[in-house]
């Protein structure tokens, strides 16, 4: 198997800040990331802060300046470009000196490698002028990281004019994605995350940008970050029709990630990577077929040959094992490592106090909480400063947060304007509701707390950057919250770059537990546990969709069991750790879940 001259791994956005200035720590040095564009005034915070930093005037661009949100993302990414290009120059510039950054490079890149290859053999090398013209050699193969951004589709709340109608293409999908399409970043991707949104693939198709260019490349690549097999074919239709190209779908666990968490009715990530082994030949023709009779119908230029499509997954991967298991059995072409780079400072933005508490982080610490205003599942690590500030608030009789940014503003039920759920407005408003409605105590306070466990996370999850830095807060809003998967239990120090990517590419082991479970293992608690959780909020087969999509769940897991079985039965033993130990924990895992469900199913009537 051939080694790639790149990196085989990528760093997925976190939250809204944590990987906002990733590229400019990590980019480079050929390692991709992704920056949130959806929180328009952190991206202006940010302006404020990196151009003094590298000495040129900062310019503000202010909420009066005509499509002002699309204008500070363009500026931003902008920005971005200009100061990663001069560091790549600089890089190259540099001596090949033990602690450079040029030597950095190379000495990072996967072993086995044609460059890494070269590099060793210019270290070793006597003769002056055959170093020399190697060293020159390597300088010309120097790559920066992709600079790629993500939009969550459903974040699209509309934008209204002075007599308060709704701005045309102004809404806040829309005009992230135009301010990325006019930014000048090349080679670089958008991750469209969150399903499927029709007005902003509507937009898309209006958009150039998305056009194969004279270089016979994609300039601006399209990502969609994908739970299934079925959500990647409906998603890739959907855009091949508008004559847009998906060049990567990217798989993420329902439930070993961080973020929101979308438990998709029990399909377990193995299962879902073998369908796309299986089926990737099928899907790339079925989809090119419809691109090219779009471009037919627009009067572009079709193509003889299919257009390649990559396959990448994220969510849980933890050692080098799993990681090369996934590219070599599965044929996935690159992998996102998302959790533990939140404790390499080198490459994520996390302020002194929450990185604290990442480092002390085991399992009881990370929860599939409801903390999020959108009502999705969303992983949370307890401790934060913000849930800290919530709870004062709750004990002084004053719920809620202030709302400022109200990019997750979506409820109607005591407004005509959408508010959020865990502004101060609305809790005010629901808790004197649930006082009218008599309700008795226990289902009382069931309801209250579902109230109060909503959090602020647009402020929250921008506010590590705003304390790193020093830069001033939102409305004088200090408090932190963050999101890692759980699989941030199993790392437990502040790692450099180079270390974390030697773990990653198995030059070195930073795990110092030995009881980590498989990250397929993982995934499949969490679902069990997910679906106890449901079978439990219905205990009295009231809700008669909830049982049909129980069963369904429960099915579903099921074979997974049996598909993890017969997997870790082919598989040779290097392929999995502690081979024997699945085995156990794969019969636990099934028991545990039968017992459950044969209590929940025990009176339920056929439906």
């Amino acid at each position: 198997m051939q080694v790639s001259d790149s990196h085989t791994f990528h760093i997925p956005v976190m939250g809204l800040a944590y990987t906002v200035d990733s590229p400019i720590k990590v980019a480079r040095f050929g390692i991709n990331s992704v920056i949130s564009i959806i929180e328009d005034n952190l991206l202006e915070k940010m302006r404020s802060y990196y151009y003094p930093l590298i000495g040129e005037a900062y310019n503000p661009i202010t909420s009066k300046e005509e499509d002002y949100r699309a204008k500070r993302i363009t500026d931003y990414l902008n920005l971005v470009n200009r100061i990663v290009k001069n560091q790549k120059e600089k890089l190259k510039k540099s001596d090949f000196d033990t602690e450079s950054e040029i030597s950095k490079y190379f000495e990072m890149l996967p072993d086995g490698s044609k460059l890494k290859d070269a590099y060793v053999q210019m270290t070793i090398q006597n003769d002056r002028e055959k170093k020399l013209q190697l060293q020159n050699w390597l300088r010309g193969e120097i790559k920066m990281g992709s600079i790629d951004v993500n939009i969550m589709t459903k974040l699209d709340k509309n934008s209204v004019d002075k007599l308060g109608n709704i701005v045309e293409d102004g809404s806040d999908a829309v005009t992230a994605l135009r301010g990325y399409a006019k930014s000048d970043l090349s080679n670089s991707s958008i991750i469209l995350s969150a399903g499927m949104n029709p007005r902003l693939f509507a937009y898309m198709e209006k958009l150039t940008e998305f056009d194969f260019d004279i270089t016979n490349s994609f300039t601006k690549k399209i990502v969609i970050k994908v739970s299934d097999y079925r959500s990647a074919l409906i998603q890739g239709k959907m855009l091949a029709k508008k004559g847009l190209w998906v060049s990567e779908f990217r798989i993420e666990s329902g439930l070993n990630c961080g973020g929101h968490a979308f438990a998709s009715a029990g399909n377990l990530l193995g299962p879902i990577l073998e369908e796309f082994k299986i089926n990737k030949e099928e899907l790339i023709s079925s989809l090119f077929e419809l691109y090219n009779q779009a471009l037919k119908s627009n009067g572009k230029k079709e193509f003889k040959e299919a257009l390649p499509i990559e396959i990448t997954v994220q969510g849980g991967i933890g050692t080098s094992k799993e990681d090369t298991f996934l590219k070599q059995y599965y044929g996935i072409k690159r992998t996102g490592w998302g959790t533990p780079f939140l404790l390499v400072p080198e490459a994520t933005t996390v302020d002194n106090h929450t990185s604290d508490l990442l480092v002390e982080a085991k399992e009881k610490d990370v929860l599939l909480s409801k903390k999020s205003p959108l009502g999705i599942p969303f992983q949370y690590l307890k401790g934060s400063t913000a849930e800290l500030e919530k709870l004062k608030r709750i004990e002084k009789g004053d719920p809620g947060s202030p709302c400022p940014e109200k990019f997750l503003a979506s409820n109607t039920e005591f407004t005509t304007e959408p508010i959020c759920t865990a502004s101060r407005q609305y809790q005010k408003k629901k808790i004197e509701q649930l006082k009218s409605l008599n309700l008795p105590k226990f289902e009382y306070n069931r309801q209250v707390q579902e109230v109060l466990d909503k959090e602020c996370l647009c402020i929250g999850l921008s506010n590590s950057a705003i304390t790193k830095y020093g830069i001033k807060p939102f409305k004088k809003l200090e408090a932190v919250n963050i999101c890692p998967g759980p699989n941030i239990a199993y790392f437990s120090e502040v790692l450099s770059l180079r270390k974390m990517i030697d773990h990653i590419y198995g030059r070195i082991n930073v795990l110092t537990r030995g009881d980590r479970p498989h990250m397929f293992i993982k995934e499949l608690n969490l679902n069990i546990d997910f679906l106890i959780d449901l079978m439990n909020d219905n205990k009295d087969h009231s809700n008669k969709k909830q049982n049909k999509y129980v069963q369904k769940f429960y099915s579903t897991v099921m074979d997974g069991i049996f598909y993890y079985r017969e997997l870790v039965g082919q598989v040779s033993v290097e392929a999995f750790l502690l081979k024997e130990r699945m085995i156990v924990e794969l019969e636990m895992a099934e028991n545990k879940l039968k017992e459950a469900y044969s209590i929940y199913s025990n009176n339920l009537e056929i439906i």
